[in-house]
């Protein structure tokens, strides 16, 4: 069913409301995030936008899901192929890195520095586990078709980073082995710090530009994580 006219108009007035406020990212930062300045940029009366977004961590929350939302689409899009799960493990790692590099203040804002004074809700928490989600259930489908090394020696691990390990598994409702988890969080984090480092200007006078050093990193944690392909 279509919306209605009203429907319509209040859609298009949000998306003008989040398209300024990711003009706001990208000149100030989400620090200095203001709805006066939004209702300023679209000519509009404060007491209008206040309708739509009642406070600046409202419209903080609605960026950060738009962000974690869309990166999970190009996750997701990446790992719906049909190669070897490890290989699409690292076209989802290429999938956020480009998504990473189209929208950086976005990326900054879901995956840089907290905002001072604002507490993420839990709406957040949802669309974010989702980009996670992805990397776990190709890791689960290499697992299951026995193409998953778990061989390769580790460190060890003391027993509460085993405890955690644990309480994911219960979480995601996985009967991928402990081992296999936490080298996923290693790798996992690896990934992103890479792509900070690199969007962050961490990689400018040594690996520079940073694609060939990301691709690396992407399929080495592949690699770290036991995937054979």
């Amino acid at each position: 069913m279509s919306p209605t006219p009203r429907e319509r108009a209040r859609i298009d007035t949000m998306e003008r409301i989040l398209e300024s406020g990711r003009r706001q990212l990208a000149e100030q930062g989400a620090a200095a995030l203001s709805l006066r300045a939004v209702a300023r940029d679209l000519g509009m009366v404060s007491s209008a936008v206040y309708r739509y977004v009642p406070s600046r961590d409202d419209l903080l929350t609605a960026l950060i899901v738009e962000g974690y939302r869309d990166v999970a689409v190009a996750a997701e899009a990446a790992a719906a192929g049909r190669t070897a799960p490890g290989r699409r493990f690292v076209a989802v790692c290429e999938a956020i890195y480009t998504w990473a590099r189209e929208h950086p203040h976005q990326y900054a804002l879901i995956y840089g520095s907290p905002v001072p004074g604002y507490h993420a809700p839990q709406e957040t928490i949802t669309d974010a586990a989702r980009i996670p989600a992805v990397a776990i259930q190709l890791i689960e489908n290499a697992w299951t078709a026995g193409e998953l090394s778990v061989d390769a020696p580790m460190p060890p691990a003391g027993q509460a980073l085993r405890r955690q390990a644990r309480d994911l598994r219960t979480t995601l409702g996985t009967e991928l082995p402990e081992p296999v988890l936490l080298r996923f969080a290693a790798a996992w984090t690896q990934i992103f710090g890479v792509i900070s480092f690199d969007l962050f200007g961490q990689l400018v006078g040594s690996f520079e530009p940073g694609d060939a050093v990301c691709t690396f990193t992407f399929r080495t944690a592949a690699q770290a994580i036991g995937f054979t392909d």
